[in-house]
């Protein structure tokens, strides 16, 4: 069974698994599932628990021994696998379908793994875990949902926050759930149950957020251009290599140029999804940029990227950074004067 950590909580109330699995990106996410799992198995008796840590050379007989041997001190017992980001080859995907098919008895066995991609998710030793018990998967919250999220969290804890209030710290929190948590906290010691506004969060909430390169060109694709600026601003505030930056923008320029081309010659558009590796949950946001921006606009991007490449590497004079701004605004949808540094001469 798949649970989003939301729902944990529910199911918890109901009913303790003997066997739970909590994997995912979201670090926040997964360490409350993991809390919470402990807590309910802490209530119903299982007070001993036993850690175990998958690294080089572990020795999977350890977890088979484990869930054999009698307790010690208690009835009832946790035991913790935590995977982590190792892969538990051959030797572990047999170890962990066996545990799934013969669950110890009084044991509960809670497993924690970090993001697990598409493919291990269809594999044998996760589907068995998932079938035998409960899968917690603990998503990256997007940016769209940031706000949802962080004013149930608000109201949860106590807090009466303003819509505005809710929407600067979505702003200075996104990507960064951890201080996003740390920060409604910090808030909770500061008001007395009065309604919480804007001017509250600039003075006491810095800005955290946190991003990558995909999440500026997802912002620019959306038609975001006030997020465009923002996050590339981030971008160069922590380091990030602008070719990176300009790869990611000509990698997204190219597909929506594949597209324009084959909508002006009337043909199908899944082949180029197809051929470009676009996954499902992509499509609608490319399909939405596309409308913006026919084949030549795509092919003024791509020039203007060509000429971010040649003054990141110091062929042209002038400032990377600005032109990247500039190539991300107008993919935005914002229409730029001719002479504005970054414009390509030949737009």
């Amino acid at each position: 069974m798949r649970l989003r950590p939301d729902q944990l909580a529910t199911h918890l109330r109901k009913a303790l698994a003997s066997l739970y699995l909590v994997h995912g990106e979201e670090v926040l996410l997964a360490q409350e599932a993991a809390d919470a799992i402990r807590a309910a198995a802490r209530e119903r008796g299982h007070v001993e628990r036993e850690c175990l840590t998958v690294g080089a050379g572990f020795d999977w007989n350890a977890l088979r021994q484990s869930l054999a041997s009698p307790s010690l001190f208690a009835s009832r017992r946790l035991l913790e696998l935590r995977l982590g980001d190792a892969k538990p080859g051959e030797t572990g995907s047999k170890a962990l379908i066996e545990c799934a098919a013969r669950p110890a008895a009084d044991v509960v066995l809670l497993v924690t793994a970090g993001k697990l991609d598409w493919q291990v998710q269809k594999g044998r030793w996760f589907t068995a875990l998932e079938s035998a018990g409960v899968a917690v998967a603990a998503q990256a919250v997007e940016a769209r949902q940031l706000p949802a999220w962080i004013e149930r969290r608000m109201r949860s804890r106590g807090l009466n926050p303003t819509a505005d209030a809710v929407a600067l710290l979505s702003e200075r929190m996104e990507g960064n759930l951890l201080a996003a948590a740390q920060e409604i906290e910090k808030l909770l010691l500061l008001t007395d149950g009065q309604p919480l506004g804007a001017e509250a969060i600039l003075l006491a909430v810095g800005d955290c957020a946190r991003y990558n390169i995909y999440d500026w060109v997802e912002a620019a694709l959306l038609g975001q251009p006030e997020r465009t600026a923002r996050i590339l601003n981030g971008l160069r505030g922590e380091g990030v290599e602008p070719a990176l930056v300009n790869w990611a923008l000509h990698r997204e320029i190219r597909t929506l140029a594949a597209l324009a081309f084959a909508r002006d010659r009337r043909q199908g558009l899944e082949a180029v999804f197809a051929a470009h590796k676009v996954w499902e949950k992509r499509k609608p946001t490319l399909l939405q940029a596309s409308q913006r921006l026919d084949l030549a606009g795509c092919r003024r991007l791509l020039r203007d990227c060509a000429r971010a490449d040649r003054l990141i590497k110091g062929i042209e004079p002038g400032s990377p950074w600005e032109a990247l701004l500039d190539n991300g605004l107008r993919l935005a949808g914002v229409a730029l004067l001719p002479d504005r540094p970054g414009w390509s001469q030949d737009s």
